[in-house]
């Protein structure tokens, strides 16, 4: 069976590749739990600089994966891990982003995207919440935009993930978007870097440490609700929700 990410390194960057393609990269359980085996790895590795995570297809993530999600406190585990690492994380996107992908997005300290790449926090939509996501969103995005796209689902381009600060650079190719943070992570000291990470990430982690139990309950319990249940059927069945007027 294929690994559900891939791994390269070039010049001190480990990239980490999210490569379940047929279920669009979609957060399951064996894909956050080697993705965060990955990030523990390039943790202790001294040669590792900084780790760009990014994806095969035409999706960085879409989600939690509804035929087998992870466990909550996984998936709190692992934004927590990208937030704390004591090297910087980039992400490349390429194609879309939704829902628990916008939270792996937020999750990291750079983002480059293509002009191709679309964003949507698609929960309202299937009857629950963006909960766990907004532990690493919440202090980072501008909020009356996050408002916008929380409360309505709307699908968004690059222009407005960099105004909502979702994004530090976007271009028509992502790896021309890329290329200049690329360049100032390999330039800086990596004893630097992480000290700097530290002070960037530290409001990020207070979030966590504060509210990730309220937020993770919130979760499961609209993940079990029935409202959650017509639209994640409705979703798969590829229909209006029961609610849409």
């Amino acid at each position: 069976m294929t690994p559900p990410v891939g791994r390269t390194r070039d010049r001190a960057v480990e990239t980490l590749s999210l490569d379940a393609v047929d279920t669009r990269n979609a957060l399951s359980a064996p894909l956050v739990d080697a993705l965060a085996a990955a990030l523990t790895d390039c943790a202790a590795d001294d040669d590792v600089r900084a780790v760009v995570l990014t994806h095969t297809g035409n999706t960085f993530c879409a989600g939690a994966d509804l035929r087998d999600p992870p466990h909550p406190d996984a998936l709190v585990g692992l934004l927590r891990q990208i937030v704390a690492l004591p090297k910087p994380v980039a992400a490349r996107i390429t194609g879309h982003v939704r829902a628990g992908g916008l939270g792996l997005l937020a999750a990291c300290d750079l983002a480059a995207a293509a002009h191709t790449a679309t964003f949507a926090f698609t929960e309202v939509r299937i009857g629950v919440a963006p909960a766990v996501i907004s532990l690493p969103l919440l202090p980072r995005a501008d909020p009356r935009t996050l408002a916008r796209y929380y409360l309505t689902g709307e699908r968004f381009g690059p222009p407005e993930a960099l105004r909502l600060g979702l994004l530090s650079a976007t271009a028509d190719d992502a790896d021309e978007a890329l290329a200049p943070l690329l360049d100032g992570l390999r330039r800086s000291s990596p004893q630097a870097l992480a000290e700097t990470k530290r002070l960037l990430t530290a409001r990020v982690l207070e979030t966590f440490d504060r509210d990730a139990a309220d937020l993770t309950a919130l979760s499961a319990r609209l993940f079990s609700s029935d409202q959650a249940r017509e639209g994640m059927t409705a979703f798969l069945e590829r229909r209006d929700a029961a609610w849409v007027v």
